[in-house]
């Protein structure tokens, strides 16, 4: 049985956002768990209901306090924040749960994004499901589908698996389990583990093709394309790329893109930082490509079309 909201006995004060300098009321929030949907990385992203419903709630559970307090300062929105986050779910759930006996409102966010992909809020969710309280939730940005959608990869079918696990034997057995699933796949990853996940990646699935996405929505946002072997060893020779990072990889099986141009694409950023020679073997060692046609490669790039070096 869903629970009623009981009253409070105390006059609410008004609760308002600020949009462009124009402070607006928020309607009511029902009692409940209310799941809010908040930027990924620019804040104009969120939508006019999450701040309804972020302005109205009696508090706001959240990973970290300090990065939804940025969001909230921006949009004016005074609701108090409670932490909520792997670390300390198994005590702030039942503290959670008290607010919701009490008929109180509770915004679930996570740091960005929609929540509940890769935090502890499920467990929130099922939890206020089985004592009968109210949920509802506000759509809204999410890494996922954003990086799916600008892949160029296929969106018909696809499988989401969250973090590859951080060691290497582990992280090779999940990839092997994930070989078979016939679906484009969507994973998180971190920079500096990024290149390592790449080349274990390109030995477990082969020459799929892939799409890094970095920074969805920032100012510096990047989406590098290739198959999963030009990859690896485009950022085999970077530093460890900064910000947050989902990867997208093509199903088994999905038409390849132009190998030449991968290769082309690779030994353009390697003559950025070597000589001939050594693009020449780093990208044919990462590839399997013949050498001596790697060579006429990069030897096509670095003259020009009359034949003359650049």
């Amino acid at each position: 049985m869903q629970h009623s909201p009981q009253p409070s006995g105390r006059e609410e004060p008004a609760k308002t956002y600020c949009i462009a300098g124009h402070r607006l009321s928020a309607p009511a929030l029902a009692a409940g768990l209310h799941l809010v949907s908040t930027p990924i990385g620019n804040l104009r992203d969120i939508t006019l209901r999450a701040l309804e419903m972020l302005a109205a709630a009696d508090v706001i559970a959240c990973e970290d306090t300090r990065v939804t307090r940025k969001l909230l300062e921006h949009y004016g929105v005074t609701t108090p924040l409670t932490p909520y986050h792997d670390h300390n779910a198994e005590t702030a759930r039942p503290k959670l749960m008290a607010r919701l006996e009490a008929g109180r409102s509770i915004a679930l966010v996570s740091d960005a994004g929609t929540p509940l992909i890769s935090d502890p809020g499920y467990k929130l969710v099922r939890a206020a499901r089985e004592a009968g309280y109210a949920v509802s939730a506000a759509p809204g940005p999410s890494s996922v589908l954003m990086a799916l959608c600008i892949s160029g990869l296929p969106t018909d079918r696809f499988h989401f698996d969250g973090f590859l696990p951080a060691k290497q034997s582990a992280r090779r057995a999940r990839i092997a389990e994930l070989a078979r699933i016939p679906a484009t796949l969507v994973l998180f990853e971190s920079g500096p583990r990024l290149a390592s996940a790449l080349r274990d990646l390109a030995e477990g699935f082969g020459a799929r093709d892939a799409a890094v996405c970095r920074e969805l929505t920032k100012l510096y946002e990047e989406v590098r394309r290739g198959d999963l072997a030009a990859l690896a060893a485009s950022y085999a020779g970077e530093s460890a790329p900064k910000g947050e990072i989902v990867l997208v990889i093509a199903p088994p099986g999905a038409a390849p893109a132009d190998a030449e141009g991968d290769i082309d694409a690779m030994l353009a950023r390697a003559l950025a930082r070597m000589s001939v020679k050594d693009a020449v073997a780093d990208v044919a060692s990462v590839t399997g490509a013949a050498r001596r046609d790697v060579y006429a490669r990069a030897l096509a790039l670095t003259r020009g079309d009359d034949g003359a070096a650049k």
